[in-house]
């Protein structure tokens, strides 16, 4: 029942994305700061952010939030893929992760094989690492 009454009111609103995900942590992160030090600026521009989330969240016009949160996207994409990459390399025992000196280019080779010619396959360039 109020499940249904959830889903009938978001029918046709936007609803939740990346972008509003990082206000949310942003917003709680100044808030846990403003319960420390008890500056009243970080409350108002944290109460904004929430405002801002919300307003996003329940918003009908979606052509305008896709395209902020493409934007976003753009911005934040090679920091996230930054994170991932490094969590990923650091959950990955069985493999060792190079970069390419030509390219840069990320390429991974399996740990323990000694002294290997490992060849780019973006640009073909070879060139000997320890795994």
């Amino acid at each position: 029942m109020i499940r249904n009454a959830i889903q009938r009111f978001m029918y046709g609103r936007y609803g939740n994305d990346q972008l509003n995900l990082f206000l949310m942590g942003l917003y709680l992160l100044l808030y846990l700061v403003f319960m420390f030090t008890r500056l009243d600026v970080l409350y108002f521009i944290s109460f904004a952010l929430l405002a801002l989330t919300l307003f996003r969240l329940l918003s009908r016009n979606m052509e305008r939030r896709r395209m902020e949160n493409m934007r976003f996207m753009k911005a934040a994409g090679p920091v996230i893929s930054w994170f991932r990459l490094r969590r990923n390399m650091r959950r990955d025992k069985e493999h060792v992760y190079f970069k390419c000196p030509s390219c840069g280019q990320r390429l991974r080779v399996p740990r323990g094989r000694g002294k290997i010619t490992v060849t780019c396959r973006s640009c073909g360039a070879s060139f000997e690492e320890k795994s």
